[in-house]
């Protein structure tokens, strides 16, 4: 009761075979294992990334030091305008 027995199984099987005939399933059945095998590909793929991003390392792999700026040439120091003394002539 509530659990799958073979004669099930072969019951489901038959009308499956029925409905898309033989060469239908088989094809279907192609593209499923062709889909596992892809996931498997793929999936075994990502868990080689880092190992192969560590190997393309290189070996002497010493930072590069910032680049320093370019020195700055002593700039001519600035004499402050003299300042200005009121005119006694002028009037405001």
């Amino acid at each position: 009761m509530g659990g799958f027995s073979p004669i099930h199984i072969i019951i489901v099987l038959l009308l499956v075979v029925l409905l898309f005939g033989a060469g239908r399933v088989s094809t279907l059945m192609g593209d499923v294992a062709k889909g596992i095998k892809s996931f498997k590909k793929g999936m075994a793929e990502e868990d080689d990334a880092p190992r192969r991003i560590a190997d393309e390392r290189p070996l002497d792999a010493r930072p590069i030091p910032p680049a320093s700026p370019p020195p700055a040439e002593a700039a001519a120091p600035v004499t402050p305008p003299p300042a200005a003394t009121p005119d006694p002539d002028r009037h405001a």
